[in-house]
């Protein structure tokens, strides 16, 4: 299958997901899902693996084990490249994002230092200021409201140290290119020049090393 966009119908299913989050509707509309919105992503997946790397598509199913809301599906399509950058389809259009959504402890410790740092602090604020230029926003995650234990509350950067992630991001309401492969191009080119923030965060912070919880 060539990827040849989201159709409209799509955009609606999850308008109607929206209205009804119910196992008897994903049942009753279950091909719908498969057809219009998961098929169309999966050659989109496979058409830039080439250029981005491996990618998977998020479970639909959302996990309510610790959640108030018990709804059972998720009202949009996320799929996602394991070298980082993300994709999302629902209601609302389409995203994209790129970077570290939420750091771990021994992550914000090497971010920190990297930003304070006068060299790399002020090369991650020329990347920002580059990525932006481009189009897409970037935005700190889970800010402190204050300076972090330890750091100056003058710091030249001190609004980059009080971050707790850091992603370039953007969005696109519903047009007719989101059903043709325009959507491809601007996918391409969000990951593209997205990639000097995650360039940075891959070079300066790096995966964690923690054990993972169980």
């Amino acid at each position: 299958m060539t990827f040849q966009g989201w159709p409209v119908e799509a955009l609606e299913f999850y308008e109607h997901l929206e209205a009804d989050n119910s196992k008897t509707f994903w049942a009753e509309h279950k091909a719908v899902y498969e057809d219009v919105v998961r098929a169309p992503m999966e050659a989109l997946l496979e058409e830039l693996e080439p250029e981005f790397g491996p990618a998977k598509i998020f479970r639909p199913n959302r996990d309510v084990r610790f959640s108030a809301d018990k709804s059972p599906y998720k009202t949009h399509l996320g799929g996602f490249f394991e070298a980082g950058g993300y994709i999302q389809l629902s209601a609302d259009g389409l995203a994209c994002g790129s970077g570290m959504y939420h750091l771990a402890s021994d992550q914000l410790a090497r971010y920190r230092a990297a930003v304070a740092e006068e060299v790399t602090g002020a090369e991650l604020e020329r990347v920002i200021a580059k990525v932006r230029k481009a189009g897409p926003e970037v935005v700190g995650r889970d800010a402190l409201k204050s300076a972090p234990r330890g750091w100056a509350k003058d710091h030249p950067r001190i609004e980059l140290l009080r971050y707790k992630g850091l992603i370039a991001w953007q969005e696109w309401e519903p047009a007719e290119w989101l059903g043709t492969r325009e959507a491809k191009k601007k996918i391409t080119r969000f990951l593209t020049v997205s990639r000097p923030l995650k360039d940075w965060l891959d070079g300066h912070v790096g995966p964690s090393e923690l054990p993972e919880r169980r």
